[in-house]
């Protein structure tokens, strides 16, 4: 009988538990999940307010990354999966104080098409022309990792850093593209480089390579839960052994020994062949502090960011009065403690009555670290105040909440790649250790499920 211990009972804990459960069943293996807090499913929360659903952690994940909707599948709650009305989609750009939508033919921050994007305020004549040069750059195989800013820089300018590539990447990850890794975040831009040379004939030559499918719809761009993304945990937790689910236990320290592994965890200490470490790395650094304090280092310098989220709720008025489309995001030289803004309500299906608007607020990294001090009140003025600048909406909500997320967002700074060939490298060295969280290989969802089935799959070979 293998023993494995799951340290962490998020999304990627939670997967690599039910990945494990067939196992289970079938006799061959025991499994025990530690978790810290008292709820399981980490970041995926949902609250069901004056009949609107309101996220408190990620709204949705990317269609394109299937690993959260095959799960989902086999959980048998496909049925359940919705996704966001294209349709309407249309996203703004806060400049000098007023809102440009996204021109038509921008993939990315790429212009691929050209009328709508040479008729567009949202960028100077002087970055116009650079994205006509840039038609031009020849093929460049970097030497090394660097900053997401620094190729969009050389490619298009500093105004097409500011008003794009971060406001687009600190709703993902928190954190500005000069502090971002290329290789880690924007890979197929490096391989489009060093292809073609232009971002933009790359773009162009892989849109020309698409199958054109007109008997079936073109999938969404995000996929949610009809019920909210805490419908996900909440339906694999029944499925898994309950015996073997222990919240409210965090985890003092894990050692390894002859055949195995201890986890201590409260006054108990337990014996396991294998551990997954589903926990954020600067935690996973902690608990491996002793028995590999080079690893522990390695892991420690993955940086993580802080999140704020404000869910509100406004009448059938307010919902009137706004702009059509997704929302807004807000770049971080107009000044604004907010960097993004979503209409709820137009985004998804199923998320608020028709006489309701629902707008999901967000800071992040420094932004939000400038009001984590302030109460839940002084946070829903501050958003208030700077709705009212951008919008002009003085509307009281309906309802206001604020959710908190404290170093809850992976940072894959430069270099993060040859990091995890050294993360795993001294792995290998410590046998029936796994990994597993969005501190690796990618940040959303689907990426954190891939993660914990990854690492169930890897601890039962090793146990094998």
């Amino acid at each position: 009988m293998i023993r494995i211990a799951i340290i962490g009972g998020g999304i990627s804990g939670l997967t690599a538990a039910f990945t494990l459960e067939q196992q289970r069943r079938a006799g061959a293996v025991e499994y025990t999940l530690y978790e810290s807090s008292p709820r399981l499913g980490g970041v995926l929360r949902t609250q069901h307010i004056h009949g609107c659903i309101v996220e408190a952690g990620p709204d949705s994940f990317i269609t394109e990354k299937t690993w959260a909707a095959d799960l989902c599948r086999t959980l048998g709650i496909g049925d359940q999966l919705i996704g966001s009305n294209d349709f309407d989609r249309k996203t703004y750009i806060l400049v000098r104080g007023q809102l440009i939508p996204l021109p038509d033919g921008l993939m990315f921050m790429v212009p691929t098409k050209i009328l709508p994007t040479a008729l567009s305020p949202l960028f100077s004549w002087t970055t116009k022309l650079r994205m006509a040069r840039e038609l031009l750059h020849p093929p460049r195989t970097a030497e090394a990792d660097e900053s997401v800013a620094s190729l969009v820089e050389r490619h298009y300018g500093a105004e097409m850093v500011d008003r794009l590539a971060d406001p687009l990447l600190s709703g993902v990850y928190g954190s500005e593209a000069a502090s971002l890794s290329v290789r880690a975040v924007l890979v197929r831009f490096a391989e489009m480089e060093r292809t073609h040379g232009s971002l933009g004939r790359a773009m162009l030559a892989a849109r020309r390579k698409m199958p054109r499918r007109s008997d079936k719809p073109t999938p969404a761009l995000f996929t949610s839960l009809k019920n909210g993304m805490q419908q996900l945990p909440e339906t694999i937790v029944p499925k898994l052994n309950q015996d073997s689910m222990h919240t409210n236990t965090p985890v003092q320290s894990i050692q390894p020994r002859t055949g195995g592994w201890t986890v201590s965890a409260g006054t108990k200490s337990n014996h396991f062949n294998a551990v997954i470490l589903a926990v954020p790395a600067f935690a996973a650094a902690q608990l491996l502090s002793l028995c590999s304090p080079e690893l522990s280092a390695e892991l420690a310098a993955i940086g993580y960011s802080s999140s704020i989220t404000v869910g509100l709720g406004y009448d059938r008025d307010v919902r009137q009065s706004l702009p059509p489309g997704f929302g807004f995001l807000v770049p971080r030289s107009e000044g604004k403690r907010l960097l993004a803004a979503t209409f709820v309500h137009n985004k998804f299906p199923h998320r608020a009555p028709d006489d309701r608007a629902l707008l999901r607020c967000f800071f992040a990294g420094s932004n939000a670290e400038s009001i984590w001090q302030l109460s839940d009140d002084a946070i829903v003025a501050v958003v208030r105040n700077e709705l009212q600048q951008i919008l002009g909406l003085r509307a009281v909500p309906l309802f206001a909440r604020v959710y908190k997320w404290k170093s809850a967002m992976a940072q894959y700074g430069v270099g993060h790649l040859e990091r995890l060939e050294r993360v795993e490298r001294l792995c290998h060295q410590l046998p029936g250790l796994a990994l597993a969280g969005n501190g690796y290989r990618g940040i959303g969802i689907p990426d954190c499920v891939r993660s914990g089935q990854e690492a169930a799959k890897q601890v039962l070979n090793l146990s094998s």
